[in-house]
């Protein structure tokens, strides 16, 4: 099943068995036929929380649904330091994780790590290991977007100072201990929490 965050409301995309237990409007897909239509007027609900697109072969729904994005791959990182605390940033007035999109021919481990050092100003962050992808939709220029981010569980052993990467909206970049994550949870996106969870 994929979860799909659209405007911090849910497009879930699975098979018939999957949906039995949803509360809401189940959409039954069959290949040829295009889902733009539902997806402009699940946009323009703004009442529907969520709703649920089945089929019998749920990848071939999810590359459809892919086909009516524009579609962006990004990596980032979950880090935490010696003192378990977590590496956050804050960006356009929300608290969020490290993350970038994934340049040509780079590989997505890679650009998980390179994002989070430009965005952070430290080096030397290590991969531990990898987290389930997110999925979240955003309009540019008159396009919906559809952006994947490929997550990884990182550790860093350093002390260098954070310095934010003002070039791309980063306002503050700090380590939050356990007990100080209530403000950054209240003030976050929808799929930042699912990492958060994991």
């Amino acid at each position: 099943m994929y979860k799909v965050f659209f405007k911090d409301r849910l497009i879930f995309l699975g098979d018939k068995n999957e949906s039995l237990n949803f509360e809401g409007m189940v959409y039954a897909w069959t290949e040829g036929e295009s889902l733009e239509g539902l997806i402009h007027q699940f946009d323009a609900e703004e009442h529907r929380e969520q709703i649920f697109v089945v089929a019998e072969d749920v990848q071939v729904l999810f590359d459809h649904f892919r086909s009516c994005f524009k579609y962006i791959e990004a990596a980032g990182g979950k880090v935490y330091n010696l003192e378990n605390q977590l590496l956050a940033i804050y960006r356009l007035e929300k608290w969020d994780l490290p993350k970038g999109k994934v340049e040509k021919e780079e590989e997505i481990p890679e650009a998980a790590i390179r994002e989070v050092e430009e965005e952070c100003g430290i080096s030397g962050v290590k991969i531990v290991s990898e987290l389930k992808s997110t999925y979240h939709t955003y309009w540019m220029k008159d396009k919906f977007v559809l952006k994947r981010t490929y997550w990884y569980r990182m550790n860093y052993s350093g002390n260098e100072k954070l310095v934010p990467q003002t070039e791309e909206d980063i306002q503050e970049v700090k380590w939050l201990a356990e007990d100080q994550l209530h403000d950054f949870k209240a003030n976050t996106y929808a799929s930042i929490l699912e990492v958060i969870k994991e």
